[in-house]
């Protein structure tokens, strides 16, 4: 479960993909070197955004890699979702 967290917000989210929306959503409200927007993997934090850097910042060894591969694995499984959706099921 991926938890996104800035001063006065605080949402769970199921997917990375999720997560990483609303954490890129609410960017734009940093205003001060003091505030930010995280991201945790359970108890771990994984994605860091903060005016202090010009990119968000990946925690911990492999995290970008391990990252990229979710995104892709979930991007994938919505496809397919979608695909099922459009294909008229055949009744007797």
């Amino acid at each position: 479960m991926f938890k996104v967290i800035t001063p006065n917000f605080s949402q769970e989210f199921q997917r990375w993909t999720d997560a990483l929306e609303m954490a890129n959503s609410l960017k734009p409200k940093c205003r001060s070197l003091l505030h930010d927007v995280r991201i945790y993997d359970g108890e771990d934090l994984i994605w860091v955004y903060s005016l202090s850097h010009t990119y968000p910042q990946y925690i911990g060894a492999g995290t970008y890699n391990r990252l990229v591969r979710l995104f892709i694995q979930e991007a994938m499984e919505e496809a397919e979702a979608v695909e099922d959706d459009s294909i008229p099921s055949s009744s007797s």
